[in-house]
């Protein structure tokens, strides 16, 4: 990688919350928004539910998080991560209902939905699949056109964004492995998903830093702009693995701020 690039002077660092449902707690989301910048909060299809969505949207607003929306596929018991065969109108849909779910609330609560966000599978299926992407994106549209699209770094999600007159936010991951491509590695490959805070950190600099990360299947280095970082908050060392990568990109001159 080239040490040389200039360095990126400011970031945004999120994480997927608001995820416990029911009897069943999902992540250290009180922990967490200590340490990032931007909450994506599920909408209650992958998970989420309504006394949560409300309790998470007041967290943000007390300790001065920026919203977004994580809408994604009606999956709760495979958490979203499951692909499902949808239509672009499918897509369409859920994403508005979804938004419209969350924007209540946040309304409710005095605040306001800054971004959106897809959840895993309809995350990466949008990455790939511009017919996908684009009719998230206007949907995000007709709802806000003030919505910020938080997509995969040089995907198809980014592109439908800005098409449409969103602005788009490339994202990177500091705790995923990526494939030579720039998609990211299969969560059911050994090593795909990092356990290990100081790697994530170091990964996370990087892409702040030189733009680039090591591909796991190639070793080689793949180009990678990012807006924002993400750090997954349903991660058992999400907490530890957040705290490495803010004080990683704060030593190394980055500032962190919401999009």
């Amino acid at each position: 990688m080239d040490s040389a690039m200039p360095q990126q002077a400011q970031i945004d660092l999120n994480a997927d919350m608001g995820e416990s449902f029911g009897a069943y707690t999902i992540g250290d989301d009180e922990a967490l928004l200590d340490i990032v910048t931007s909450a994506n909060l599920a909408c209650g299809f992958h998970a989420g539910d309504p006394a949560t969505m409300r309790r998470a949207v007041q967290r943000c607003l007390a300790k001065g998080v920026a919203i977004g929306a994580h809408p994604g596929l009606p999956d709760l018991a495979g958490f979203g991560r499951r692909t499902m065969q949808i239509t672009p109108d499918d897509a369409y849909e859920l994403t508005i209902y979804q938004l419209g779910a969350l924007q209540a609330f946040v309304k409710a609560e005095g605040g306001s939905l800054r971004h959106v966000k897809p959840h895993g599978a309809l995350y990466n299926m949008a990455a790939a699949r511009p017919e996908l992407a684009e009719a998230i994106a206007r949907a995000v549209a007709r709802v806000s056109p003030e919505l910020t699209l938080v997509g995969l770094a040089g995907s198809a999600l980014p592109r439908a964004a800005e098409a449409v007159g969103l602005r788009a936010a490339d994202e990177a991951f500091a705790d995923r492995a990526y494939a030579a491509d720039g998609s990211l590695a299969p969560r059911h490959m050994p090593g795909a998903v990092y356990e290990s805070a100081a790697q994530a950190a170091a990964q996370a600099l990087s892409i702040a830093r030189d733009g680039a990360v090591r591909a796991m299947d190639s070793g080689a280095a793949v180009r990678v702009r990012a807006d924002t970082i993400c750090v997954h908050g349903d991660s058992p060392h999400a907490v530890a693995t957040a705290r490495a990568v803010r004080r990683a990109l704060e030593e190394g001159g980055c500032a962190i701020a919401a999009l």
